[in-house]
Order: C-alpha cells, then sequence, then structure tokens
C-alpha cells in the first residue's frame, strides 16, 4: 500500500508513506520510485531507523534503533555502519569512533559501563589492535594490543605517581598438551611479565593507521583529535 506524490511516469517520487508486504512501514521521500533522501522505516520486529537513504538504502547520517535496546547514530554507506558513529549497546557499553562496513574499525573509545573502564586507540574488524590505552578507575595499561588482548611492550600506570614497565608474553605450556590440541594456544591469555618501577614520565601516544581496503576515511583525523582529547581530559 502506497499514499504519497508520484512523477509523471506513476513513480513514488517526492514524500510518501507506504506498508510492505512483509509489514514494514516507511514514512519519508522517494526519488523515481526508491527511498531517497529522509525518511523513517519501521520494522515488524520493532527496530526503527530514522535517516537519510539513497536508492533504497540507508546512506548518509541516521540513528537506528535495534530490537535489543541499543542504538547506532552515525554514519551509514550503502546499508552498512560507516564512517564515524557511535554506538550504544543493549548492556549499557558504548563505543564512540571510526566504522567500516559494519564494524568498529580505525581510531575509536569504547566504554565499559559495570567497570568505567575505557579503551582509547586502535581497532581493526571489530577486534582491539594497534596502539591504545586502557584506562581503570585507579591506574591505566599503555602499550600494544593484538585481536583484542595486550600484547608485547607497555606500561601500568598508577595513581600514586609511579609506573610498572614489562611485556605481555605467551603462557608456556606442556609439549603434550601443545600436541594434542594445536589450537589450545589461540586460547591462552597473555600473562604479564613487569621488568622495572620507574616515577611517571610524560606520553606521547602513536596513531596507527589500520589495514584497510581503501584510503583512509576523512573522518579520521577528527576521530584522533577526540581520542587525544579524552586522553587528555583522563
Amino acid at each position: 500500500e502506497y499514499e504519497g506524490e508520484r512523477n509523471s511516469e506513476g513513480e513514488r517520487h517526492g514524500r510518501g508513506k507506504a506498508r510492505l508486504p512483509n509489514g514494514d512501514m516507511y514514512d519519508g521521500e522517494y526519488e523515481h520510485g526508491l527511498r531517497s533522501g529522509q525518511g523513517t522505516y519501521i520494522f515488524r520486529n520493532g527496530a526503527r531507523y530514522i535517516g537519510e537513504y539513497l536508492q533504497n538504502k540507508k546512506h548518509g547520517q541516521g540513528t537506528f534503533y535495534y530490537p535489543d535496546g541499543s542504538v547506532y547514530e552515525g554514519d551509514w554507506v550503502n546499508d552498512q555502519r560507516h564512517g564515524y558513529g557511535r554506538y550504544t549497546y543493549a548492556n549499557g557499553d558504548i563505543y564512540t569512533g571510526e566504522w567500516f562496513n559494519g564494524n568498529r574499525h580505525g581510531q575509536g573509545i569504547y566504554v565499559y559501563k559495570d567497570t568505567e573502564s575505557k579503551y582509547i586507540g586502535g581497532w581493526v574488524n571489530g577486534n582491539q589492535e594497534g596502539e591504545a590505552e586502557l584506562v581503570h578507575l585507579n591506574h591505566r595499561f599503555r602499550g600494544k594490543f593484538v585481536n583484542g588482548n595486550p600484547a608485547g611492550y607497555g606500561k601500568y600506570i598508577f595513581d600514586v605517581g609511579c609506573e610498572q614497565h614489562g611485556e605481555y608474553v605467551q603462557a608456556e605450556q606442556d609439549k603434550e598438551e601443545e600436541e594434542e590440541d594445536e589450537d589450545c594456544s589461540l586460547l591462552v591469555v597473555p600473562k604479564w611479565k613487569a621488568s622495572e618501577i620507574t616515577t611517571f614520565t610524560h606520553w606521547t601516544p602513536s596513531v596507527e593507521n589500520p589495514p584497510s581496503p581503501r584510503e583512509a576515511s576523512p573522518v579520521a583525523a577528527t576521530t584522533a583529535e577526540a581520542v587525544e582529547e579524552q586522553a587528555v581530559e583522563d
């Protein structure tokens, strides 16, 4: 069912309302029969999108309300979260930063609601990756992350004014266990190996560009500035 404007060729063109065969509803702008421009799309499962469309796909600025209560506000490209946006998850966690093809990718800040901890740094295909800072209530870790875990050299900075330097290393496993299950090493969490404790020293983060099939997004610079400002505030 459709109620709205049409062009001389009878196509939906201009402002209109439509009820789709699957029960979804759309109220917004059309161009030559396709959803294009500003509109509101209400899904049968309770989800809702309010924002821009281009040729029937979410494209531009928009807000998506998911059935589980989570919300995404930001850029869309070809129906995917892409560019810069803020995602509030159902458990209260919040990610603010860059996206690529629906995944957290680039520079961003993830805030954990339960612990109030904050991850500030790089992401690759949805995983924490690259130079980053993990901020807790009374201390923080600065170093490198690989596939969501800290790896290699880094340091813990404590509010009392000292730093603990060291590195994360893979825990040694029994050779017989390794032979029984070659994939078990993937489940081992790296262990912290401290080397020395020093007084507090100034740290300047280095921002790494994540691997991407295209050139860096123009919002990268803006996101990097936001990350630096957040780090300074902390």
